[in-house]
């Protein structure tokens, strides 16, 4: 077994299992590096055997190979089509942005120069040749770089130890190829009587130099150029339209025809095409012993991003420099899984996101064209409102006018209006608990707390969860409104916010919670049950959150009353405390939240088993609270989207909650996710919550309030711009700096009635300078 070998201190042996462009670029930078080495290369397939047609590589990825390997360079720059728009075609119209740049060349070429390559430094390319035994490879040589794909044998022969999860996602999809050049890379929405299909494709080989462009099917390749065209749908589309009983010649032609005005009426063809359903491929480990994954066994990218080949060839970089850096082979495989594993999530994630987009993509047709197009681009969330506006500031300010944005305006200072509540900007400060009251009351840190944050020009500034009642607490720091003292601390906050920092709104949230209450404070240990002085717990079920948790009474009917007047006695106090919106927190695993879930609500009566039971008790409290609240007010609820375990509650689930809600009067849905179950296992990332409100937003017509990770102002104008949501709260990055939003309207030079600096501050509405910017200028530049 690879986990008995020896590992020596050198790889002067290499064995390569595959023949795709990651394992040819690993092979012939490892024998450059040392012409010494052995380096061989198993591909079962032919030599010029290839199966897609173009592929995509960035900027950064050709500095790499430039400066790794200047000769496999130059042979790539002599092949490169590079394009710079992109093109969106959809109901009738086209949308084009610039400034994108892009590289392509084809598959079959990129794979020629990489064996003339791979020969000239001395490479032993084995084709037609299935490689014997990883173990046997293992025990022969002192690395075997694993390049075999997303259907990897190495992998599967490891499991054990790679771990390697495999997902599968909705749509079917099939690469094919078009005898001609697109002039951009463009997608095209198709809207058909079975659903949405959806077009995306760019070119990979020039035209010719005597090539007259012409509507006639085009002739050979070499004059006409070529492009990849990738045809996509969802699975019970691909059905409906009967693609499941053709065969390969008949699917092509039945693409064509459905794309005939993008493709000219140019026919498609196939190389061994087939329809398959993306597999994305994450390993909790790349090495075992002196085997190593490299590109699609190692990890996939969905080809919506274009990384697939981008990623494989920057792990070979990245193996053959740390090999080359570190003592051993040991050390040097662990380097290159601690380099590459960050960078490959961060692609996956961003990959992850655009994939969904496109299985989502009917909720946004109705869309106006600019902003659905916008939205494409926007949809991995590595293409920005600001990085866009850099490639193509005419497009975006077009998407900008169209949205409603005032002449320098960011979409982020435009207002926004619920019920009788105009908020002069997009901007929230999202609940942030605090553990820092006495008997429920909030003091003199709440003050400064949410002054300060009321003063930075957020639009609406949110307090902590505010508790229904003493056993509601989850912590003894909590503040309540359930006594009288406890509303007229609140009334002074709310004073202070609307006398000094006037335009600015200010929420409550109310909450009870459930059987995650009688806790420490957060900073003597999250979570953790009090050493004394506890209270009981109450919950849908009595199901501890955590096995070192109190054990929850389950309630009775007369109890859930109880609770039912708690909330709306709370309500009755914070509308005469002059709170300008009120959120009913149903997340987090909290009371209410506990019965939305079947996680933890796993009643028998009327409030639990279907999710319309589940709900009952939580619409209940909405509908009581709602009755008390004025009717002027706006009032929003937070839901959790997603539990982040199995068996919990579904992103359909969570459209039916939103909705539920909606029809019974919510003004917005704030959509959160997680903190439901103890064992959840979130998926982090920038925004990486903002789907779920995307989602619902766009399937219930009900604004949303966007949360998680949002922390920058261009992700902020991004996600709005694109309608993505409708508000964003933000929580760290106000902690950090209480005067995010006016920092941000600095930054973006924006001065205007979204964000109004209070009088004692506006000497500070310019950055300070940071240093010295008067020095002398060079007079000469002398050459080298």
């Amino acid at each position: 077994m690879a986990g008995a070998v020896t590992v020596p201190d050198s790889a002067q042996r290499v064995a390569v299992v595959g023949g795709g462009p990651g394992g040819l670029y690993a092979a012939a930078l490892l024998k450059r590096l040392d012409p010494a080495r052995s380096v061989t290369v198993w591909e079962r397939n032919a030599p010029d055997d290839t199966f897609g047609f173009g592929v995509v590589l960035s900027d950064e990825t050709l500095g790499g190979i430039e400066h790794a390997d200047p000769v496999v360079y130059a042979a790539l720059q002599r092949h490169f089509v590079r394009w710079d728009d992109i093109d969106i075609v959809h109901a009738g119209t086209r949308q084009t942005s610039g400034g994108h740049g892009f590289a392509a060349l084809g598959r079959k070429r990129l794979l020629q120069i990489l064996h003339e390559r791979c020969r000239e430094l001395g490479v032993d390319l084995r084709f037609r040749s299935e490689a014997p035994h990883v173990d046997r490879l293992a025990a022969e040589h002192d690395l075997v770089v694993a390049a075999d794909g997303v259907h990897s044998t190495t992998r599967d022969t490891y499991s054990h130890v790679f771990r390697p999860h495999v997902a599968t996602h909705r749509c079917r999809y099939i690469w094919l190829a078009a005898d001609f050049a697109f002039d951009a890379f463009r997608f095209e929405i198709a809207e058909t009587e079975h659903g949405v299909m959806q077009l995306h494709g760019y070119p990979y080989s020039r035209p010719s130099p005597d090539h007259h462009p012409s509507t006639k099917p085009s002739g050979p390749q070499h004059r006409c150029g070529a492009s990849t065209v990738i045809v996509e749908m969802r699975e019970e589309v691909w059905r409906a339209a009967g693609f499941d009983e053709l065969d390969e010649q008949e699917s092509v032609a039945r693409c064509a025809k459905i794309f005939a005005d993008a493709l000219g009426g140019r026919p498609l063809k196939a190389n061994k095409s087939a329809w398959t359903t993306f597999r994305t491929v994450v390993n909790e480990h790349w090495s075992h012993g002196n085997v190593v994954l490299l590109g699609d066994a190692a990890h996939t990218a969905h080809f919506s991003i274009g990384s697939g080949t981008k990623l494989a060839v920057e792990d070979a970089l990245a193996l053959a420099a740390c090999l080359t850096e570190q003592p051993d082979v040991a050390s040097a495989l662990a380097a290159y899984e601690a380099e590459r594993k960050p960078v490959v999530a961060s692609t996956q994630r961003a990959a992850r996101a655009s994939l969904e987009w496109f299985e989502n993509i009917g909720l946004y047709l109705d869309q106006p064209p600019r902003q659905f197009a916008f939205n494409l681009l926007t949809r991995s969330r590595r293409v920005t409102h600001d990085n866009l506006r850099l490639r193509d500031a005419s497009f975006t300010e077009a998407v900008e006018r169209d949205f409603g944005c005032p002449p320098g305006t960011p979409p982020m200072f435009t207002p926004f209006r619920l019920r009788g509540l105009t908020l002069r900007n997009r901007v929230v400060v999202s609940p942030m608990d605090m553990y820092s009251a006495t008997d429920g009351v909030p003091g003199d840190f709440h003050l400064v707390h949410l002054g300060a944050r009321a003063l930075g020009g957020a639009g609406l500034v949110m307090t902590e969860m505010v508790c229904v009642s003493p056993e509601g607490r989850i912590t003894p720091g909590c503040a309540g409104l359930y006594t009288g003292q406890q509303a007229e601390a609140w009334k002074r906050v709310v004073r202070f916010v609307h006398t000094q920092a006037p335009g600015t709104a200010i929420g409550v949230q109310l909450g009870h919670s459930g059987r995650k209450g009688s806790t420490k404070l957060m900073w003597e240990g999250i979570d953790e049950p009090l050493e004394e002085g506890n209270w009981p717990l109450a919950a849908a079920s009595p199901i501890p959150y955590r096995p070192d948790s109190q054990t929850p009474r389950e309630l009775t009917r007369s109890q859930l009353t109880d609770i039912r007047e708690q909330f709306t006695s709370a309500a009755w106090r914070a509308a005469r405390a002059g709170f300008d919106l009120l959120e009913l927190h149903c997340a987090h695993g909290y009371l209410l939240s506990g019965f939305l879930s079947p996680l933890t609500n796993h009643r028998t009566d009327a409030y639990g088993g279907s999710l319309e039971r589940r709900l009952r008790f939580p619409l209940e409290v909405f509908d009581a609270v709602r009755a008390v609240w004025p009717a002027e007010r706006p009032m929003t609820v937070r839901i959790s989207a997603t539990d982040w375990a199995e068996g919990g509650t579904s992103a359909e689930d969570a459209v039916d909650i939103a909705r539920a809600f909606a029809e019974h009067g919510a003004d917005a849905i704030d959509v959160s996710t997680g903190q439901v179950v103890a064992d959840e296992r979130p998926e982090f990332g920038r925004s990486y919550q903002t789907p779920y409100a995307d989602r619902i937003r766009h399937a219930t017509g009900r604004p949303v309030i966007a949360v998680g990770a949002i922390s920058s102002w261009d992700d902020v104008n991004s996600l709005i711009l694109a309608g993505r949501t409708d508000l964003c709260a933000l929580a760290r990055p106000h902690l950090y700096d209480p005067h995010w939003t006016l920092h941000a309207a600095a930054e973006q030079g924006y001065d205007g009635p979204g964000a109004v600096w209070p009088a004692p501050y506006r000497a500070g509405s310019r950055r300070p300078q940071t240093g010295r910017t008067d020095a002398p200028k060079p007079r000469l530049t002398l050459g080298s």
